[in-house]
């Protein structure tokens, strides 16, 4: 070999051993970078140059730098912790959810059952001004807990908007930096070698984007990668992105909902087909979650409050005169909000308004309803309940009787187009307050009283008399009950209602049964008369109008009854009965059983999601990151290897000075 190819060959090996070198230090380097994928330096046996002696070999070259990357691995790392960011950000929001519903004494139910426990010292002492304050302070107590907790959902939800658009703006910005990035990785495709930092630079922020959005990626031949999110909505494509952005809820103005923005406006993106990421957590989290507690706590300040006030009505307070009892409470009231795309009138006013009325309490749901009508049949509603039920046609008097909401539609008939949110309990605990503030106010008396005949024979004493309903018609009192004989086949006492036109209403008591009120017979007077002991044959009762308010407690022994009364989320059955409804108490249990089964449940997810994520990137780092040990390893080989090349160079040099002061001779 001569001296020329024994320099040649040292220089191509200490270039070579160089170049391997320098990727080793820029390993060890980053190996804590975030995304930064392992690099090596490829180096081929350089083509044998042919002598009288033989094939002398002419060292090596360095063919590219390739990075240690998995396609799939780097695909899955991203995937997955797009759901784990989603389920990470559902149950912190959760939990802020389930901190409004407390437990024990702290919580909706205990403040409503010490409302109605107060009402027990007025039981016993009707005209007590110190006991009445104490049961108005019982009830605003009531009321500002369902107020704050309204208030505070409404909080919680403005914290969304405010969050989502956050998570928005960070989108917005990564995609322009992948749109940046793909610019400048085509640019280098003609080089034929790839942009190995500008390829990482690229998947890592593909995989900071994954946290806030579930994304698919496509390659393409100039080396680009397209991003798309939502099934398939173009996010990046080549150098350009799109933007994000928030538009207001069509209905509710408070909600927003995700859309992209295109030559021709902006486009709502479906929630459905957003499957990981923050943004999607986010979206749940104010579509479901929110509006759910807003709902259940809506549905129990609604029927305390309305169930409250309707008894208060039925009894007589301490004024002068005495007068039917003025409401306790003030609610939120139900609301159909237009959509903003109805039909208008000329001067910018909707062409159709609806107004909501609720008519029994008790059947009140704890969900919201989109209303349309149905195109070609006047006087049918399309009904779907949000987010996500299935539609159902129903007529205004099938919804009253099914729902409790009677539906007042005033101005043009419904346009095809037209639809209605309809809330008929979402404002009510934020909009609840207590509004009677004199002690006199409260109606303890029952308008009518009862007085046992001194001549009856049996063991009979009035328990409780008050009414029940607005059917009490006060022109048909007096009135006196009579008894009857015994039914020896179910121990039922026969009795006859005479009122003071003469007409008479006939019935069968037995224990624990009520007078008056008995819907499976047909009777209703508007009282329930209530009976301890039993009455013989001949007994009777007198029943006159209360002349002596402060002295009378029936009404208020109606108030003690509402705790065990099945006052929320009665369902009407497919046979037409009601299911039993549930008590304020059961239905406050209830509610943060929901929550709590949601927390929960998103705690497991969270869990699980994250381990995966974790495990995912454990794998991909396994086989892109940096092995410090091995690293180190290479660092001595490639050493040795450059202090043997400049060996070679060295004998070269050598052979070539002496070559010189030879021919110098």
């Amino acid at each position: 070999m001569g001296t020329s190819a024994l320099l040649s060959l040292g220089m191509k090996a200490m270039f070579a051993n160089q170049a391997a070198l320098q990727t080793v230090s820029q390993n060890i380097a980053n190996a804590n970078t975030p995304g930064y994928s392992r690099q090596q330096a490829v180096l081929t046996t350089a083509d044998g140059q042919f002598t009288g002696a033989g094939f002398f070999g002419k060292g090596v070259n360095v063919e590219t730098v390739v990075r240690s990357h998995n396609q799939f691995l780097t695909r899955e790392a991203a995937s997955s912790k797009s759901l784990a960011f989603m389920d990470s950000t559902r149950h912190a929001q959760l939990q802020q959810l389930e901190r409004l519903l407390p437990p024990g004494a702290d919580g909706l139910g205990q403040a409503a059952n010490q409302f109605l426990n107060a009402m027990v010292d007025v039981v016993s002492r009707p005209a007590d001004p110190s006991a009445r304050q104490v049961a108005l302070g019982r009830a605003q107590e009531v009321a500002a807990r369902f107020s704050s907790a309204g208030v505070q959902l409404a909080d919680l939800q403005a914290g969304v908007v405010s969050d989502l658009r956050a998570n928005i703006d960070v989108v917005n910005q990564l995609a322009k930096q992948i749109a940046t990035a793909n610019d400048q990785i085509a640019r280098t495709t003609g080089a034929q070698h790839s942009a190995n930092d500008l390829l990482d630079k690229r998947d890592q922020l593909i995989s900071e984007l994954s946290q806030y959005l579930q994304v698919t990626t496509l390659p393409a031949e100039d080396g680009t990668v397209g991003v798309f999110i939502g099934g398939g909505q173009r996010l990046v494509l080549g150098n350009q992105a799109q933007s994000l952005t928030t538009t207001p809820d069509p209905y509710d103005n408070a909600r927003v909902r995700l859309s992209i923005t295109e030559a021709s406006g902006a486009r709502v993106i479906d929630e459905s087909s957003l499957t990981g990421g923050s943004i999607s957590a986010l979206l749940t989290y104010q579509n479901r979650d929110i509006q759910d507690a807003r709902n259940l706590i809506g549905q129990m300040a609604m029927a305390l409050g309305t169930r409250v006030n309707t008894q208060q009505s039925l009894g007589l307070d301490l004024s002068n005169p005495p007068g039917a009892g003025a409401p306790i409470f003030d609610l939120g009231p139900p609301r159909a909000l237009p959509a903003g795309t109805n039909a208008r009138n000329p001067d910018g006013t909707y062409a159709t308004n609806i107004d909501l009325k609720i008519v029994d309490p008790t059947l009140l749901p704890a969900a919201s309803f989109v209303l349309r009508p149905v195109v070609g049949n006047p006087g049918q509603y399309q009904l779907t309940q949000r987010p996500d039920g299935a539609p159902e046609a129903m007529t205004a008097a099938q919804i009253e009787q099914r729902f409790g909401i009677r539906i007042v539609q005033s101005g043009a008939p419904l346009a095809d187009t037209d639809s209605f949110l309809l809330e008929p309990v979402a404002e009510a605990a934020a909009g609840m307050r207590r509004i009677l503030d004199s002690t006199n106010g409260l109606a303890v008396a029952s308008p009518i009283t009862a007085v046992n005949n001194s001549a009856n024979k049996g063991t009979m004493t009035v328990e409780s008399l008050y009414a029940v309903n607005s059917k009490l018609d006060m022109s048909k009192v007096p009135m006196s009950v009579q008894f009857g004989a015994v039914n020896p086949a179910d121990n039922t006492v026969a009795y006859s209602i005479t009122m003071s036109d003469g007409s008479v209403v006939n019935g069968n008591w037995k224990a624990g049964s009520t007078i008056g009120n008995e819907p499976l017979a047909g009777i209703d007077l508007g009282f329930e008369l209530r009976l301890n002991g039993v009455p013989r044959p001949g007994d009777t009762l007198d029943i006159s109008a209360t002349k002596f308010p402060a002295a009378n407690n029936s009404n208020g022994k109606a108030f003690l009854n509402l705790q065990k009364e099945n006052m929320v989320g009665r369902v009407l059955l497919a046979d037409g009965s009601l299911s039993r409804g549930a008590t304020i108490t059961d239905a406050y249990a209830s509610a943060m059983s929901d929550i709590g089964a949601r927390v929960q449940g998103a705690k497991y997810l969270s869990g699980v999601s994250s381990a995966v994520a974790s495990d995912a990137e454990k794998v991909r780092a396994g086989q892109a990151g940096v092995n410090l040990d091995e690293e180190a390893a290479r660092l001595m080989q490639y050493q040795q290897g450059y202090q043997a090349a400049a060996k070679v160079l060295q004998a070269g040099q050598k052979i070539f000075d002496e070559l010189l002061q030879l021919s110098q001779r």
